[in-house]
């Protein structure tokens, strides 16, 4: 749960960061061609047009959100879908990976090919490599720095990491495979010398650095100054060595995504909130390490939901991993308790935590204790002769 959380609301560097990776491939053409006009279609490509049709794709839609496809003079509609069709797709899959990424279209059918090939590396069969495609059209149709592509599939696979890991990286952190793999090199050097300084041991640094980069592999377009600087924060608020590693492992990597002008304004602000002493914040954060994740404003929103629902700041002291879940998820949680007749304000916050499927496990256990009956008159007696 925390890992969505954490993809959801980061500050700072990962913002921009994921705002820069989520920016349209074409700009230049999304900006000029927003919406296709009648004048606008008078200059499309009517042989695009008519072979895109015959393979069944909803013209419409992608006049409404990108038009310019269609007003490119040179486009591939036959032979994208002829190589979608070699690995297995069917006329439907076709047509759904047009219709998402019509922009594939324009892309050359040899860099196409070559990333086909590079994809089905790490794919186990032709009919995975479809549904990857399927569900992540616009990683698989980047077809750019495909030597750095294959050079750091081939690092990754020597690393250690499995292939279903790193064809999850292609299709959602795709952007670490632009990067020539020197820097990639360089940064798991940096984390594995990070590991070692902050007390980690030489035979556990390879299970400790894979799990890290399975979890976010973002932390590859990380710079060493920005991890330095953060280490340095951390010790001088201070965080014993073995503490950090804690916090990194807890927080999978993203607190060297953090600005330490932002990590100060969550300690301050959780300081004040709980009215505790330096070493009472520490522990608070050891135990929740989002509380330096979160920005102020998230933090704030989180306990005044939780104060709403009667919830006193001793109770969330106590549990503070409460402040991972959205005031929506609190109020939901506290309705189906209250149907039991629990009353979380009177009890502990602990039945109220965890990810969904822990809350429902937990849930389950409370229904049926509730329901059991301390006595039933009609139920045989077994009784020793």
């Amino acid at each position: 749960m925390l890992w969505k959380l954490l993809m959801r609301c980061q500050p700072c560097k990962l913002c921009s960061l994921r705002q820069m990776l989520s920016a349209p491939k074409y700009r230049p053409f999304l900006s000029r061609f927003p919406y296709t006009t009648d004048h606008q279609s008078n200059k499309e490509n009517q042989r695009t047009v008519e072979k895109l049709s015959k393979f069944s794709v909803d013209i419409r839609k992608i006049r409404r959100f990108k038009g310019w496809v269609l007003l490119e003079d040179e486009t591939y509609v036959e032979e994208i879908a002829n190589i979608l069709r070699q690995v297995g797709a069917d006329e439907t899959a076709v047509a759904n990976i047009l219709e998402r990424c019509p922009e594939a279209i324009v892309c050359s059918p040899a860099a196409v090919n070559t990333q086909r090939k590079l994809w089905q590396s790490v794919c186990k069969s032709e009919e995975e490599l479809v549904k990857l495609i399927e569900q992540f059209p616009e990683s698989f149709f980047t077809v750019k720095h495909q030597e750095n592509q294959k050079l750091n599939i081939q690092f990754f696979q020597e690393l250690g990491l499995r292939n279903v890991i790193i064809s999850r990286f292609l299709t959602t952190a795709s952007s670490i495979f632009h990067n020539p793999i020197e820097k990639n090199k360089e940064m798991i050097r940096i984390l594995q010398e990070s590991y070692l300084n902050l007390g980690g041991s030489e035979a556990n640094m390879k299970v400790w650095l894979l799990k890290l980069l399975s979890q976010n592999p973002f932390i590859l377009l990380n710079s060493y100054a920005a991890i330095e600087k953060t280490l340095e924060f951390l010790q001088e608020q201070g965080f014993t060595n073995f503490e950090i590693l804690q916090l990194l492992s807890k927080l999978k990597g993203f607190l060297f995504q953090l600005c330490p002008r932002s990590i100060q304004n969550s300690i301050s602000f959780s300081k004040n909130a709980f009215k505790c002493t330096d070493h009472d914040l520490k522990q608070l954060i050891l135990k929740c390490p989002a509380l330096l994740y979160y920005s102020v404003p998230i933090l704030e929103e989180r306990i005044q939901g939780l104060l709403k629902e009667g919830i006193s700041v001793a109770q969330i002291r106590e549990t503070p991993m409460v402040l991972e879940l959205t005031p929506q998820i609190v109020q939901y949680r506290i309705r189906k308790l209250n149907s039991l007749g629990y009353r979380i304000k009177d009890g502990h916050l602990a039945n109220l935590n965890g990810t969904k499927k822990e809350f429902e496990a937990n849930f389950g256990k409370i229904q049926a204790k509730k329901g059991r009956p301390l006595f039933n008159p009609v139920a045989p007696l077994h009784v020793e002769e």
